[in-house]
């Protein structure tokens, strides 16, 4: 439930709590929601001004300072990297925590970088290859950058604690997980096996999705440490899994059930998610069947418009008996998960 400050004026009004006991509480959530992402105007400003930083010398790092050699970007790296540390320090003494995350997570993306500038001076890449092709291509010589950025990035966890630093360790991880099947499988060869690719992001999203589970049941504070692990590990497994082609009209009904599936376990432990995903899968695959399976069928639409009313039917149904089987089902539970799970819907 969001309580907002109208809530606790008609509280007031209504001689529920006083003046002072509303403003002293409104004091208290306001502090605690300072560690939470929300949609506010400043909270989208730090993540769009972070990710533009984070994206200039990532994804849209230009070839022109490949022109300058290796050690023009290593320092580069050096003199960001400084600058970066300094900025989350300064935001930190400040109790910012999130525009000092970001740039705590700036600071690691500049790692493989950096690498590639020392490699470069070294002579390790012969110019086949340049640093954009880190985040295009799958090779399994981008290992080196991919550990000396999980080091960086679990340095940086363990001096800051936030949750933003999770982001670049669960890409990096991605990144990893294909360039490992590379030089498993392919050896020295070149990996262009796009089955596989699809194969592997599934597996390992199920793995970042396990990982950011155990997260949570072990998270006991305000920061929403897994919600990076969940995002990412979402996003691969259900890209991975909604790319691969088959002809099997079961294969097709079996991933609309996972993705109702993605839908429930998203309510179940409160991950938005699970449930905009699976709903766009699920989306997915009713679109199928109007434009493949029931093209021309009049009755297709009609039969669609009564299954969606008896949903809602079902939702109303379930919201007159929800505190009923929820105590019955956890009552049924190990004592670890029902307090996890209670911890959720407070």
């Amino acid at each position: 439930m969001n309580i907002g400050k109208s809530h606790l004026q008609q509280a007031v009004e209504q001689q529920i709590i006083s003046r002072q006991q509303a403003d002293a509480l409104w004091r208290f959530w306001q502090s605690q929601q300072n560690e939470v992402p929300q949609f506010r105007f400043n909270h989208v400003l730090y993540y769009i001004g972070g990710l533009l930083a984070i994206g200039a010398m990532t994804l849209f790092m230009t070839l022109g300072w490949e022109t300058f050699g290796g050690s023009a970007i290593v320092l580069l790296c050096l003199l960001y990297g400084v600058a970066g540390v300094s900025l989350t320090e300064y935001f930190r003494k400040r109790s910012l925590s999130i525009p000092a995350g970001i740039c705590a997570a700036f600071v690691v993306a500049l790692v493989p970088l950096a690498v590639y500038g020392v490699q470069d001076v070294m002579g390790l890449w012969s110019g086949d290859r340049v640093y954009r092709d880190y985040h295009r291509w799958i090779d399994w010589r981008w290992l080196l950058m991919e550990l000396a950025t999980l080091a960086a990035g679990a340095l940086m966890f363990w001096r800051y604690r936030y949750p933003f630093l999770l982001m670049p360790v669960a890409v990096t991880l991605w990144y990893m997980s294909m360039d490992v099947s590379s030089w498993l499988i392919f050896g020295l060869g070149e990996y262009d096996d796009w089955l596989l690719r699809k194969q592997v992001s599934v597996w390992f999203g199920i793995l970042m999705i396990a990982l950011a589970l155990w997260v949570d049941f072990r998270n006991q504070s305000v920061r929403d440490y897994p919600f990076w692990l969940y995002l990412f590990g979402v996003l691969t497994f259900w890209g991975g899994l909604s790319m691969m082609d088959s002809d099997s009209e079961w294969s097709k009904f079996l991933y609309c059930l996972i993705n109702v599936a993605m839908v429930f376990a998203g309510v179940l432990i409160r991950r938005r998610v699970f449930t905009i995903f699976g709903a766009l899968g699920m989306l997915g695959y009713f679109w199928h069947l109007a434009d493949k399976i029931f093209k021309d069928s009049w009755l297709f639409p009609i039969s669609l418009t009564l299954a969606g009313l008896a949903v809602v039917f079902i939702g109303v149904w379930w919201q007159r008996n929800e505190d009923l089987f929820t105590e019955k089902l956890q009552s049924k539970m190990p004592v670890a998960i029902r307090r996890f799970l209670q911890r959720k819907f407070q």
